[in-house]
């Protein structure tokens, strides 16, 4: 999606900053435009320049239906595959760029383990586009939480490589900007 015209917020809402990562709240009445609605929120920037995102939970405060962002029914136990969970992985957008953290190269493993009191234990390596990233925690939780929704198959764990920064080699190619 790209840039919508001038939305007024109908009430208060919680946002974070991009790319700071601090949460704050946006008044009621603050008008903002919707940069990017991928994934499990939406990249708003006010009349300001500031960049915030906005959690699915408050797609009513711009004007949006919550019917839109209906979750995915869980996956059952005999669906559950490697493929499935990098497909859940793909869903995760960079806040600032319309990519997904699969194809933006930001994840860098993903092992699947079965667990001896039933279901699998996940576990994700992944890095931020830069060092310092503010955006790293509400990246990690929104993989987190694509994951539990996708499958109730047991823990799950996600871990940030906070360094290198990502790895233009491991970007995908038509990504790629010269």
């Amino acid at each position: 999606m790209g840039a919508s015209g001038p939305i007024t917020l109908s009430r208060a809402c919680e946002v974070i900053e991009i790319p700071s990562g601090i949460r704050d709240s946006l008044p009621a009445g603050t008008v903002v435009r919707i940069m990017q609605s991928l994934g499990s929120g939406y990249t708003v920037a006010t009349d300001r320049g500031y960049m915030y995102r906005v959690d699915t939970k408050d797609t009513d405060a711009l004007g949006l239906s919550n019917a839109a962002t209906a979750q995915a029914p869980p996956v059952h136990e005999e669906n559950f595959s490697d493929q499935m969970v990098w497909d859940q992985l793909k869903t995760v957008y960079d806040p600032e760029i319309p990519v997904n953290i699969v194809d933006l190269g930001l994840v860098y493993s993903c092992a699947i383990a079965p667990q001896e009191q039933g279901g699998n234990r996940i576990h994700i390596k992944m890095s931020m586009t830069a060092p310092g990233c503010g955006m790293g925690n509400v990246l990690k939780a929104d993989v987190e939480s694509r994951l539990s929704r996708a499958t109730t198959l047991g823990p799950r764990g996600c871990m940030r490589r906070l360094s290198p920064p990502i790895d233009r080699s491991e970007t995908r190619a038509a990504l790629r900007l010269s």
